[in-house]
């Protein structure tokens, strides 16, 4: 696993106070701002979630003075808002700091949240609301994080040289980081609807990732020597017919295939999956194995608690930096994996001298990706006529670099990294004769990347207009990589972060209309910056990493006011749809119980029973009109189903109220006269009017809403599901509004991704919007169900990660394939 980088001067100089040696200080201020780097994000995220989520609650408003409410709260959501992940930060800080303060003198420690002892008492009920909420929200993160929070525990009673912290303890645990928005919540003057609704909001944007930020810190602590290699492994007693049970065949695999959680779909805007950061570290540890070298581990007692000997031993001298201390042997697997990887495609006769420095370095010159995808190419042939070389130090590398770099910031083409590797290596035998190569570190740290742009070469769609800027990144990034020894190693990389944000405007899943192209020149113009200013300076990565997630986020901005247009006028057409059927099924009832002649129930179904949805949309199911139309509607039924020329006679009253009514939904004086006259007389019978000509007329005239539904496939009854279809059914029935899909959309597998903008369980509608937030299609909740059972389309979830994070993790595995063929191994 990796650590995180060194912590920001002022998060250390909170810690200047603190009664502690001056390496705990350090640490104390590293895991604050690894706390600040993993949770700056999701607590953003938390106030914008919690202020749209009023917003919908405003919208589903049961009444005018419940709305008005939310609408109130909703605005004081902004004032709070600002600076709330600082406010944040601070209150953690003081948690942390309260580690090392006296009983007695830590005033302003963050309690942790607590159930509320089932007493008589004089509380007020809101107090025991949130805590009911809170406490289920605690419980549920401790029991995910127990062991996570068991080992960071341990390692902060190190530091503060006390006994054990608990879980509810730690600073970083859940209980704490629910007392401060808890705390922070009443400091903002929320209310309690606000306040619950904050709670939850704060579970799914920051809890849930609550265990890579201790796993992180667990790593962090271990590197720097804190109980390095620690391990919990609590003890169950089970009897010998629990263990029949557990361990009988074919139950374990199904039972734990059918407790699988789905996977979170991606929900946000700008790009796959922003908020699904994996560790770099964590993801060669994964794939390579033990390749990185083991950590010294502490042999865990029986009761699964850290022995104290071991806790009290546990106070080596001070490290170097994290990034430098984890390069070494996390490159050094690397060296091994590009070494094997260079024999196994090497020519038998040479495969001797592959791992010679000089030859190493000119064969990866040459271009190792180039060669994985060609086993069998000549590439190194011309190192066979040279098997020993002059290294070239990496000054004089990066300064052929730079020049490259003019090149490109003048207009020159880019090409692929071999292209780049094949001119660098040119330029320098021109400088410094035939036998000059690169080092194995530079070699290698090129072969990387080129094997990375590779897989994102394979990620992206061909003919983007924005492949062109990755390639043009290629040089400021070569030069980032051999100037930084933890590039590959070092998590969330500012240079690594601005080719992950570019790569993903042309992902695979995206078209040529999905992009605004204001948006792409905004962005040509931040990597022409990049490429004219970059000179061994990371920062110009960072600053221009965020002024294009600042382009991003304002075309997320009109992408959803452009989506909230299109669900708008989806949910006018669902209360449309909900109006017409209940009209229906009160005609239908009228009908089945008076039994009106035939022509009369035509009326019923089609004029009347747009007058019945006219007046439920306008004024709803409890007004006053709403009841007259009620009481008319079994007026016509009692009147129609009479005999006609008996003693019955027309009722004029009727007449003159039903022919209002008609008027109201666009029909003509005479036509709508010919309409109440005949509902409004026993039998339906008029002979001021001709029953064909009214009919001609009914079926000319346009009926209300059917524009909308005229070719809609909704009204046919589905046909029966399979079990997988009926699976995806419900899986839809419970998606959150904005989860993106991919679909197939030809016959060579191209993708296309849309967002499930909204839909409806009344009228099973569901709709779709691109990345401009613009409408691109229609489907029923069964239609998509049964394209999800055929795999022609699919939920984007954040297990796949971003794009970068899935090249990197597919170029190990072509290093770890083509190293474990090489010796032997079957990886």
């Amino acid at each position: 696993m990796s650590a995180s980088p060194p912590p920001m001067p002022g998060d250390a100089a909170r810690f200047a106070a603190v009664d502690a040696p001056p390496r705990v200080r350090r640490l104390l201020g590293a895991l604050l701002g690894l706390a600040r780097q993993s949770l700056t994000a999701p607590l953003t995220l938390t106030v914008v979630e919690l202020e749209r989520e009023l917003l919908r609650d405003a919208e589903r408003a049961r009444n005018g003075q419940v709305q008005a409410d939310l609408l109130a709260q909703a605005r004081q959501i902004h004032p709070f808002s600002e600076g709330f992940s600082q406010r944040f930060l601070e209150q953690l800080a003081q948690a942390f700091a309260a580690l090392f303060a006296p009983p007695g003198e830590a005033p302003a420690r963050v309690e942790p949240v607590r159930a509320a002892v089932p007493t008589l008492t004089l509380v007020n009920d809101v107090d025991i609301d949130r805590d009911i909420v809170l406490v289920d929200i605690m419980r549920r993160e401790l029991q995910r994080s127990a062991n996570a929070l068991q080992l960071l525990g341990q390692r902060m009673a190190v530091l503060a040289a006390a006994p054990a912290v608990d879980a509810e303890h730690v600073p970083l645990g859940p209980s704490t980081l629910c007392a401060i928005v808890r705390r922070l919540g009443d400091e903002g003057g929320l209310e309690l609807d606000a306040q619950l609704a904050l709670y939850r909001s704060f579970e799914r944007q920051v809890l849930e990732r609550l265990g890579e930020l201790l796993e992180r810190a667990n790593v962090l602590l271990g590197h720097e020597g804190v109980l390095p290699g620690l391990v919990y492994t609590p003890y169950l007693a089970r009897s010998a017919a629990t263990r029949r049970i557990v361990t009988q065949p074919g139950r374990t695999a199904g039972a734990a295939a059918a407790a699988r959680p789905r996977a979170t779909p991606v929900t946000s805007w700008n790009g796959a999956n922003s908020s699904a950061t994996r560790s770099w570290s964590a993801m060669m540890h994964d794939t390579l194995g033990g390749m990185a070298g083991p950590e010294p581990l502490v042999p865990a007692p029986a009761s699964g608690v850290p022995s104290a000997s071991a806790a009290s031993a546990a106070t080596p001298p001070p490290l170097p930096s994290p990034s430098v201390d984890l390069a070494s042997p996390a490159m050094s697997a690397l060296h091994q994996l590009l070494a094997g990887a260079r024999g196994a495609i090497a020519p038998p006769g040479d495969a001797g001298n592959a791992g010679h420095p000089g030859h190493a370095a000119d064969v990866g010159s040459a271009g190792l990706a180039t060669q994985a995808a060609a086993p069998g190419s000549a590439a190194s042939a011309p190192t066979q006529a040279r098997p020993v070389a002059t290294a070239v130090p990496s000054a004089t590398v990066d300064a052929v670099l730079m020049q490259l770099q003019t090149r490109i910031a003048h207009g020159a083409a880019s090409h692929s990294m071999a292209d780049l590797q094949a001119a660098l290596l040119s330029q320098l035998r021109a400088e410094h004769g035939d036998d000059a190569a690169l080092t194995v570190k530079d070699g290698d740290t090129l072969d990387l990347l080129g094997l990375l742009f590779q897989q994102i070469r394979h990620e992206q769609r061909p003919q983007s207009t924005t492949n062109d800027l990755v390639g043009r990144l290629q040089v400021p990034l070569a030069r980032a990589a051999l100037a930084d020894p933890g590039f590959f190693v070092r998590d969330e990389h500012p240079a690594r972060e601005l080719l992950n944000t570019i790569a993903e405007l042309s992902a695979s899943g995206l078209q040529a209309d999905d992009l605004d192209p204001q948006l792409v020149q905004k962005i040509e113009r931040t990597v022409e910056t990049v490429v004219e200013q970059y000179h061994d300076d990371p920062e110009v990565f960072a600053a221009a990493n965020d002024e294009v997630q600042q382009h991003l986020r304002a075309a997320a901005h009109k992408a959803e006011l452009a989506e909230r247009r299109h669900v708008e006028a989806a949910r006018g057409k669902e209360r449309l749809e909900v109006a017409r059927q209940q009209a229906t099924a009160l005609i239908e009832h009228c009908c089945a119980q008076h039994q009106p002649p035939r022509f009369v129930q035509t009326l019923l179904r089609q004029a009347w029973a747009d007058v019945l949805t006219l007046t439920q949309l306008r004024h709803g199911e409890d007004s006053a009109l709403w009841e007259q139309r009620l009481q008319q509607t079994t007026r016509i039924a009692d009147i129609t189903s009479q005999a006609p020329g008996g003693e019955h006679a027309a009722d004029d009253l009727l007449c003159a109220e039903l022919e209002a009514a008609v008027l109201q939904i666009g029909c003509h004086q005479d036509e709508a006269h010919a309409i109440a006259r005949r509902l409004s007389t026993p039998g339906g019978e008029d002979d001021s009017s001709s029953r064909t000509e009214l009919t001609a007329r009914l079926k000319a005239r346009t009926r209300l809403g059917e524009q909308a539904n005229g070719h809609d496939t909704r009204r046919l009854a589905p046909l029966a599901r399979s079990a997988l279809e009926e699976d995806c059914y419900r899986q839809l029935r419970t998606l959150p509004f904005g989860t993106w899909f991919e679909f197939v959309i030809n016959q060579q597998g191209d993708l296309h991704r849309q967002r499930l903008s909204w839909y409806s369980l009344v009228t099973e509608h569901a709709l779709f919007v691109n990345p401009r937030g613009q409408k691109v299609a229609e489907y029923t909740l069964d239609t998509l169900a049964r394209l999800m059972a055929l795999e022609q389309a699919r939920i984007v979830t954040e297990d796949n990660g971003r794009l970068i994070d899935r090249a990197w993790q597919a170029t190990l595995r072509t290093l770890r394939t083509l190293a474990g063929n090489r010796l032997g191994d079957p990886a």
